[in-house]
């Protein structure tokens, strides 16, 4: 009778090559928004204070303190952004951005828009 972990070996093997799979740079297309300037000083879901001049984004599941890169296609320009809020808070959104980040984005005349986010490895 064969010992049964040699059929478990490879079947773990394979799984933990599909968690490993995760930390890799990852995409996700949406729609941004940015957040109103008015919010300027308010607290954010990870205790600091909102700062419009400052490089940061809402998201809805990335940890706190995430480094992301946000492309608009657009005007064809980046930003990298850290996340340290919870949001965006309307539906079909993926992304909250500051003032500064819209702005050096060319977004935040037209309010919204169509971006990317990649985790950079």
């Amino acid at each position: 009778m064969k010992p049964k972990f040699i059929f478990f070996v490879p079947t773990l093997f394979l799984y933990l090559g599909f968690i490993g799979s995760t930390a890799f740079a990852a995409t996700e297309h949406g729609l941004a928004s940015y957040y109103a300037d008015s919010l300027d000083g308010n607290k954010t879901a990870s205790g600091e204070s909102y700062d419009r001049k400052a490089m940061t984004a809402a998201h809805r599941t990335l940890d706190f303190g995430t480094l992301v890169i946000v492309t608009y296609p657009k005007t064809g320009k980046s930003v990298e952004v850290r996340i340290n809020d919870r949001g965006p808070h309307v539906k079909d959104r993926i992304i909250d951005l500051s003032g500064a980040a819209a702005e050096e984005l060319g977004l935040k005349e037209n309010g919204v828009g169509e971006v990317s986010i990649e985790i950079p490895d």
